[in-house]
């Protein structure tokens, strides 16, 4: 990994540890693959500490921009998945 992940000053550290599982959980996609399951209950913690879909764009493009890893395509893909499928990512 050469690159850092985006976090938030007002996060506390425990937010900051669930939104890094959360990009890690990612970069499992891209590179190993991930159950759905694991992937979107991950997401829903992210979701309470990112509630806002403006502060969601902004933290997801500043890791695509960073990593290369598309947030926005991996969810929409696990979303469209069927329950207990594993989501790889090209």
């Amino acid at each position: 990994m050469e690159y850092q992940y985006p976090i938030d000053i007002d996060w506390t550290t425990e937010e900051i540890v669930d939104v890094v599982k959360f990009f890690e959980c990612i970069e499992l996609a891209y590179e190993k693959g991930i159950e759905k399951d694991a992937l979107m209950e991950q997401y829903k913690v992210f979701k309470k500490i990112v509630p806002g879909k403006a502060q969601e764009k902004n933290v997801c493009d500043e890791f695509e921009e960073s990593s290369g890893y598309s947030t926005y395509r991996t969810i929409k893909k696990a979303k469209e998945a069927e329950a207990g499928a594993k989501i790889k990512m090209p």
